[in-house]
């Protein structure tokens, strides 16, 4: 591996920075999922908890398929308590005590709510998050570690490249034809007003940023391994491309997580100089005779099952296997995809070449009208917001909804449909509009959305022109009720 010096690429100037950043990081997830929990979660949210585990337990599941604390307890008062033991824990992770404990066990209870959340957190960024945080427990920051820190690099690679395969393999090909980024900005799932101006650049840049993409996922991520200066330039490319993604769409604290990985490019010379931090005085390198057995079989162990379980969920996902290799690979990923601590990650590997938006309406009074989510498109004359690192989970969930209409509505908006009839308090922080108390009944308008153009822009002021695609039927609230 050229290039690499364990003294100083492998420092603790860099360990210390990382942690930090994935304390930070972990703050803002566990603040976010507070503020929805009692809406997704709750005894009165959507995916209920509670009821989620008596389920699967009288179908004879248990931990090992769904790992979580809430088997003991599940009701708001545990639920709510975990969100607090979390953000304390990251709070302390952050001031920098015993970072990679704390880190460690909030891992494990973030991954007792993913557990538990269904679709809710089924993002790939809560899956880097959570082996971002398993990884963490590894890394030292009181001396060189030399092979955790290749470890992480290889995330960041696994993680850049995996997604570039999933691109290249796209089945309407539209990465490599160019068209990709002519429709990326109007179809992301939660667009920003800048993603309005990106849209309308030509037609040839997008082209070129969509072959860009590929250059930039599937080749320049090997650069991670080389000297430091090619780290350096990945650095540069690799962050300047995560900060165009901040600023054009939002994806939870998804770049910040990448952000935070890039750390892994430098040396505790390149921080020092960012942090203006005295570098560690006398670091100890993997070959010294006061390194114990266990730690090096430690790091052996980790490092097999790290490798060994990303290589085998890539095969699975990237590589058409003979039926032979399905038979035992299939019972393997069964038994440790439920912890999510090693994963396979393909952001966008085909572009929505539409976006249509439900519209949630209701009728009181003898009318009609609608209601518009906080974060979705809905006032054509009202801009996408900005709102990561936080990430509206029932917005996001109800674009895959969109989607996929026509083949029926998913567990979570029949309860949001009998929640707006009988309990609209409880789903009242969704929605920007005042729910009626008492309404009669409910349904869902289906439109097709696409950004206006310019000469509307200028002339209207409208961010968005829609049509209608249909609706469901109305649902009477009473018969919501029964389900």
């Amino acid at each position: 591996m050229a290039g690499f010096d364990a003294t100083r690429d492998s420092g603790p100037d860099v360990a210390r920075l990382f942690l930090r950043l994935l304390a930070a990081i972990f703050c803002v997830a566990w603040a976010s999922l507070g503020w929805q929990l009692d809406v997704l979660i709750g005894q009165r949210g959507l995916l209920p908890a509670a009821p989620f585990l008596e389920a699967v337990r009288a179908q004879g599941v248990g931990f090992a398929q769904v790992p979580s604390v809430f088997w003991l307890r599940a009701d708001d008062v545990a639920l709510h308590g975990g969100i607090w033991l979390g953000l304390g824990l990251s709070l302390a992770a952050l001031c920098g005590f015993a970072p990679r404990l704390c880190l460690g066990l909030g891992t494990l209870l973030y991954l007792s709510y993913a557990s538990v959340a269904g679709s809710f957190l089924s993002f790939q960024w809560d899956n880097l998050l959570l082996e971002c945080g398993a990884l963490a427990v590894f890394l030292p920051r009181d001396r060189p570690a030399r092979w955790i820190h290749i470890l992480f690099r290889m995330l960041l690679v696994k993680l850049y490249v995996e997604s570039g395969i999933a691109k290249w393999q796209s089945h309407l090909g539209d990465w490599q034809d160019g068209s990709a980024m002519t429709f990326y900005y109007e179809t992301a799932p939660l667009p920003v007003w800048l993603g309005w101006y990106a849209h309308h650049l030509p037609a040839w840049w997008h082209h070129l940023e969509s072959r860009a993409v590929l250059v930039l996922e599937l080749l320049l991520p090997w650069l991670a391994f080389g000297p430091r200066r090619a780290r350096l330039a990945l650095f540069s490319i690799l962050t300047g491309f995560q900060l165009l993604n901040l600023a054009t769409a939002n994806y939870g604290f998804f770049v910040y997580s990448a952000l935070g990985l890039h750390v892994f490019l430098l040396t505790d010379a390149d921080v020092d100089r960012f942090t203006r931090r005295r570098r560690f005085p006398a670091p100890i390198t993997l070959t010294s005779p006061h390194v114990p057995w266990l730690r090096t079989a430690g790091a052996m162990v980790v490092s097999t099952l790290f490798v060994g379980v990303s290589l085998v969920d890539a095969a699975a996902a990237f590589v058409p296997l003979p039926a032979r290799a399905a038979t035992w690979i299939g019972p393997l990923q069964r038994a440790y995809e439920p912890w999510r601590l090693v994963n396979t990650y393909h952001l966008f590997g085909s572009i929505t070449r539409e976006r249509v938006e439900p519209q949630f309406e209701i009728e009181s009074n003898g009318a009609w009208r609608s209601v518009d989510l906080r974060h979705k498109p809905g006032d054509v004359m009202r801009p996408p917001d900005l709102v990561a690192p936080h990430q509206p989970r029932v917005d996001f969930q109800l674009w895959f909804y969109g989607l996929s209409f026509q083949r029926g509505a998913p567990a979570y908006v029949s309860t949001l449909l009998d929640r707006l009839c009988h309990d609209p308090q409880a789903v009242q922080s969704l929605f920007r509009d005042s729910l009626p108390a008492a309404p009669t009944a409910v349904r869902i308008a289906f439109w097709r959305y696409r950004f206006s153009d310019p000469a509307t822009k200028a002339s209207t002021g409208a961010w968005w022109v829609r049509t209608p695609m249909g609706e469901t039927r109305s649902i009477p609230c009473g018969e919501t009720a029964a389900g």
